[in-house]
């Protein structure tokens, strides 16, 4: 069984292990490396996407399903389990309908810059953590899409100052995880300066 340990990693359940689709994957590594490249391939699809209808529950989940689909039977598919972190999953769905809303309402109304908005949209839907897998790296996605689509630039997620990939163990995933805990206390200010450092 593959035990995934890394600090702000959700754990699987043993029903959730058994939707791996590759029959070879035995490893973290290879597990890493599988996802990897279903994500540049949802990456390529995602491109030149428009605005209408993206920030919908519809687009969120064919997202999800694009990056972790040759991977995970469940990708795209809303857990059905408690996690130590997320809304209860009876939530999911009205809270993901709920932050496509407000980003909606945040866009028409110019309550807050794009990089605010993005960064608030991401806060929301890692806070969600609609799915048994994957949820930060298809909330900074999503993200960038979001931003992208509306003209505004993607943002870095701590690429310009680190060296050690967000998805792996190291001091940019350390700062960014910091950065998440200061906005689930209202301080957005480290996640604003996290998303373009």
């Amino acid at each position: 069984m593959i035990v995934n340990s890394a600090p702000g990693n959700t754990p699987l359940d043993p029903d959730e292990m058994e939707g791996l689709i590759p029959g070879y994957v035995t490893t973290q590594g290879e597990l890493n490396q599988v996802e990897q490249q279903n994500i540049l391939q949802a990456a390529q699809w995602v491109i030149g996407r428009q605005a209408k209808g993206l920030l919908t529950d519809s687009f969120l989940r064919k997202l999800h399903r694009r990056m972790f689909g040759d991977v995970w039977k469940w990708a795209g598919k809303y857990r059905l389990t408690g996690k130590n972190i997320g809304v209860p999953a009876s939530a999911i769905s009205g809270e993901v309908k709920k932050l496509c809303d407000d980003t909606g309402y945040w866009i028409e109304n110019k309550t807050f810059n794009w990089d605010e908005i993005g960064t608030r949209f991401h806060h929301r839907l890692v806070v969600i953590h609609p799915y048994p897998n994957g949820n930060g790296r298809h909330a900074r996605l999503a993200t960038d899409v979001l931003l992208r689509v509306h003209d505004q630039e993607a943002f870095t997620w701590g690429a310009r100052t680190a060296q050690d990939p967000l998805d792996r163990e190291g001091e940019n995933r350390r700062a960014y995880l910091t950065a998440l805990k200061a906005a689930d206390q209202g301080d957005f200010g480290p996640l604003l300066k996290f998303v373009r450092s």
